[in-house]
């Protein structure tokens, strides 16, 4: 039996390691691009999303377990402080929720990691509200 996720690894495994983020971030990017309830969230981002993909594709192996990807590239980051810097709302982070959770269903993950990841990520999506509504009111 594997480990709950959570624990070492385990949630890094169950994504399919880095190739299985890098194909998660690239579904997620690509539906930011596509759905119109995402196009505020796509005017956030530079014209390219050549490095927004290789930040959280890093981000997310080191978050779940992984290789502390995104350290070794690109340093240290404080996920709400860094993203307070936009007046990010709950329609904002419900977008990006939107966009990850189809990512999400589109990845061959199992239904409790699917479910179990998206849990998580809904707390750092709220605590960016939460730091960007402590910036700008």
């Amino acid at each position: 039996m594997s480990p709950p996720f959570g624990t070492g690894d385990a949630s890094y495994q169950a994504a399919g390691g880095i190739d299985g983020l890098r194909r998660l971030v690239d579904d997620f990017y690509r539906l930011m691009d596509e759905l119109p309830e995402a196009a505020d969230l796509r005017r956030l981002h530079p014209e390219s999303l050549e490095q927004s993909r290789d930040k959280l594709a890093c981000f997310l192996s080191g978050w779940l377990g992984g290789p502390k990807l995104f350290s070794e590239k690109y340093g240290s980051i404080a996920i709400p402080s860094f993203h307070a810097q936009w007046p990010i709302g709950e329609a904002l982070s419900g977008a990006w929720l939107g966009c990850m959770e189809r990512a999400i269903a589109l990845q061959p993950f199992s239904p409790e990691f699917a479910e179990y990841l998206l849990a998580q990520l809904r707390v750092p999506a709220h605590r960016v509200v939460q730091a960007s509504r402590a910036r700008h009111g």
